[in-house]
This record gives C-alpha cells, sequence and structure tokens, in this order.
C-alpha cells in the first residue's frame, strides 16, 4: 500500500491536484507494480511563511 505525501505551497487548484494525483497514481502502478485503490496520495499545502530554505523563510524572498 504505497502512500505518497506531496508537499508544496499553498494555491494550486482542486483541478491541478487532481490531475496531479492521477499522474503520481498511474506512475506508482506501473512502476512499483500496485493497483491504483491500494495507492494513497496525500496533499499538504504550507504556507510560504511556515517554509525556508537557507535560513530565509519563503514570503520573505521576492520569487514568485
Amino acid at each position: 500500500m504505497p502512500i505518497i505525501r506531496v508537499e508544496m505551497w499553498e494555491g494550486r487548484t482542486h483541478a491541478q491536484k487532481a490531475e496531479l494525483a492521477r499522474a503520481i497514481t498511474e506512475a506508482v502502478v506501473t512502476i512499483a507494480h500496485t493497483t491504483p485503490e491500494a495507492t494513497f496520495v496525500v496533499f499538504e499545502d504550507i504556507r510560504k511563511e511556515d517554509w525556508a530554505q537557507g535560513g530565509v523563510l519563503a514570503s520573505d524572498t521576492t520569487k514568485p
């Protein structure tokens, strides 16, 4: 029973998450030889102020 956790900045739409879930599930089924029903994808939206890289909060950078 594969469980794939996807952590990313908040802001993706329902449609984007649905498409990503389908693509991830398809890849896991093909490569890991499991079934779609046994494959779980868990999305965790992270606020930019809760994510830092190199000691700098993502919310404090000028990147989109």
